[in-house]
């Protein structure tokens, strides 16, 4: 058995050092490789999938099949690969959450064979479809095209020319405002495709087959007055004579660089209004044409091609372990609080103040007056026998019955609307397992870029799993609030917060329906999300309130609670400023905001700012996020040994609130972000702006809240666990 037992030990050590030297070895190589290499041989068709288009201007995403005014899918099935132009990608329940709308394009790339021009379609539009591609060009809508899983970028260089990075995606046009008031938009119509390719690794190198390691497009607008060859290319696509403007003029169509001439330059719309009849019969046709180059790289291995992604955001780094140290700073001083406090109420009033002391050691008319007891004795048991031989004088006597001692009988009350706060407490649970294992399988690098979707899909998951937790949670708050009908308390809590949420999910989606967009969440994705939190977490809830309600029960509490019948609750005196309701919210949600407030501002830039972009640094939010949870609780702690110190004993919901006060922070900052640093436009997108602003404040204010709350409730009974009434 002994030995049995060592050889366990040793393997729990070694899992121990394992996963430990995985954290470590994640903090850099965020991305797993070789999970999904696919390689290609010569002459191998490689798809080429078209999704969607962005704009950092704007939350409203579009399928890129669904552009009036660019070449749409033939329908023909592919040389090589089997698929047809046109054909949707299966896609998981994140990628269809995040707006991607993924198919099959009819471009052709086979494996190093260089094209210098293939002619693709020439697109006729109306005034209409006009109007609508310049106002996408000029809200700066982004193209998201994919190969081999990585999307299309952007090359730069930095501005020493020693790296080189990509910008995910490539612009759908350009604005020229050269001429004040008279912006001209105008088209990429011709797309330069380069694949970089390298040996594959393992025996699919030795027969000769190559692995993608990069995919970039270089964009030219080619006007009309360009020549052509017979194919539809143009002649000579290094020196362009004139770039393709969206422009028609009103009541006939622009055919000619003479006629755009022979118009005056005051008749070049301002705005779209300017267009004239949208309902004319005028076409404009658009050529669209792509060159495809294979480029041999060596220098970038298959499993870290990401990197070039995130070249860009390295200096970034620094101010990340800035955040850190600063978040370190902040805990660290709470931290010394918070041992002061256990010092004093804990080794000093209990270990050496709890003498065994009675009334009648101190007056007992001033003493009965102060404690509001009417016919009770108080008996403070020391832990150290001892300490009964020490003598104590009358002040020491009634000190020890003043302040947070004088609220044992009234400390743990039942609070009011105890029934929505056990379901509070409960989300809140569920929402704590979500986040924190979305954070580790993001640092260890499960969860990356490569997996597209993979986070939404694996939160929605997490969420539904932990509905067990939630259960547990409410039931046994609900039960130690003297909660009777545990049913109840079931349904509140699997409906209450999943209910809110996706009350207002289907509204915004009502009007992003309207706008045609791909953000819209398909109808059978809300049948399917609608069974998951029906069929799945709805029971799973019910098992864990089950479990927590009568298997479990009620958390003991260290004193007993007056009852109403006979004796009257406490009076709660006059309290200082900083601790009345709100104010402690507003001042204790503030220390924690100063820990988080540079992390979210790069959290705000990848998802507000910077869509083409990836937040990848997961490793420093999960730092970031542990001295969060630590502060949150620590500032809790601290707010409720005031309170108590000043006679309160509403502690229950006070330190739910000030726990998630920060939520109130985090949601002004999403405010001023908004005016700020955006440049978002229309009606929908700024209410899709402020909705989801909206939502995860209520997540985060949830999550921190719960964290508060328990910890509170674990501190109060730690202190009041110490003494004995008889």
């Amino acid at each position: 058995m002994a030995m049995d037992r060592t050889i366990s030990r040793v393997a729990g050590l070694r899992w121990i050092v394992f996963v430990l030297v995985l954290l470590c070895h994640t903090s850099e190589a965020f991305y797993i490789p070789g999970w999904s290499i696919k390689s290609y041989k010569e002459g191998e068709a490689i798809p080429l999938l078209v999704n969607k288009v962005y704009s950092d201007n704007t939350q409203l995403q579009y399928a890129y099949y669904d552009l009036p005014f660019v070449c749409p899918p033939t329908g023909q099935r592919r040389i090589g690969d089997g698929i047809l132009s046109g054909q949707s990608i299966p896609l998981n329940l994140g990628e269809v959450l995040r707006g991607d709308r993924i198919t099959a394009s009819d471009m052709e790339l086979i494996m190093k064979k260089d094209t210098e021009c293939n002619f693709l379609c020439n697109r006729e539009i109306s005034r209409r479809d006009l109007k609508r591609a310049r106002q996408m060009v000029r809200d700066g809508y982004v193209v998201e095209w994919i190969v081999d899983n990585l999307p299309g970028a952007t090359s730069f260089v930095t501005v020493d020319k020693t790296r080189k990075y990509y910008a995910a995606g490539f612009k759908l046009g350009y604005t020229d405002n050269s001429d004040p008031g008279k912006p001209r938009y105008y088209l990429n119509n011709h797309h330069t495709i380069v694949v970089r390719y390298r040996r594959a690794p393992g025996k699919a190198g030795d027969r000769g087959e190559k692995v993608i390691v990069g995919f970039e497009v270089y964009l030219k607008s080619i006007g009309p007055d360009d020549k052509r060859l017979s194919s539809g290319c143009p002649a000579n696509l290094r020196n362009i004579e004139s770039n393709f403007e969206l422009y028609m003029a009103p009541n006939r169509t622009v055919s000619s660089k003479s006629q755009l001439e022979s118009i005056p330059s005051s008749h070049y719309p301002d705005a779209d209004d300017d267009l004239g009849d949208l309902d004319d019969d005028a076409k404009l046709t658009i050529p669209y044409t792509y060159s495809v180059y294979f480029r041999e790289d060596e220098s970038i291995e298959w499993g870290r091609r990401w990197d070039l992604y995130f070249v860009n955001q390295e200096d970034g780094q620094k101010i990340h372990w800035l955040a850190i140290v600063n978040s370190l700073i902040i805990c660290g001083l709470l931290t010394g609080i918070v041992m002061m406090i256990l010092a004093r109420t804990i080794r000093t009033d209990i270990s050496r103040g709890y003498k065994e002391v009675t009334l009648k050691s101190a007056p007992r008319t001033p003493l009965k007056e102060k404690a509001g007891l009417l016919e009770q004795e108080v008996v403070i048991v020391s832990e150290d026998k001892d300490a009964d031989m020490l003598s104590v004088d009358e002040a020491e006597a009634l000190e020890d019955v003043t302040g947070w001692k004088l609220l044992h009988a009234d400390v743990f009350r039942t609070p009011a609307y105890g029934y929505l706060l056990a379901p509070l407490v409960g989300s809140g649970m569920q929402l704590l397992f979500m986040a924190m294992g979305l954070v580790l399988l993001s640092a260890l690098g499960i969860l990356n870029p490569s997996f597209r979707g993979g986070f939404i899909s694996f939160g929605v998951g997490l969420f539904v799993f932990a509905g067990l937790f939630s259960g547990y949670f409410s039931a046994r708050v609900y039960r130690t609030f003297d909660g009777q009908d545990w049913r109840k308390n079931t349904i509140v809590t699997a409906i209450l917060f999943p209910g809110l949420l996706f009350s207002v999910v289907f509204v915004l989606n009502l009007f992003v329906w309207a706008q045609a967009s791909s953000t819209a969440i398909p109808f059978g994705t809300l049948i399917a999300i609608v069974f998951l939190w029906l069929c799945i977490q709805v029971p799973l809830v019910y098992i864990g309130s089950w479990y927590g309600y009568v298997r479990a029960g009620a958390w003991d509490h260290p004193t007993k609670t007056r009852k109403a019948s006979g004796i009257p609750p406490r009076q709660i005196p006059q309290q200082a400023w900083y601790i009345r309701g709100p104010r402690t919210v507003l001042l204790a949600g503030l220390i924690p905001f100063a820990v988080i407030f540079i992390e979210l501002l790069f959290v705000f830039q990848s998802m507000w700012q910077d869509k083409s972009g990836y937040y990848y640094v997961f490793g420093f939010l999960a730092v970031v996020s542990t001295i969060l949870i630590l502060t949150v609780a620590e500032v809790t702690v601290v707010t409720i040994y005031i309170q108590l110190c000043s006679e309160n004993y509403h502690w229950w919901w006070q330190s739910f609130l000030v726990g998630g006060g920060s939520a109130i922070w985090v949601f002004l900052y999403c405010v001023w972000y908004y005016f700020m640093k955006l440049h978002i436009t229309g009606f929908v997108s700024s209410m899709l702006f402020f909705s989801y602003s909206f939502m995860a404040c209520c997540v985060y204010g949830l999550l921190t809240g719960t964290v508060g709350f328990l910890t509170a409730y674990a501190f109060v009974r730690r202190i009041y666990g110490a003494i004995k009434v008889d």
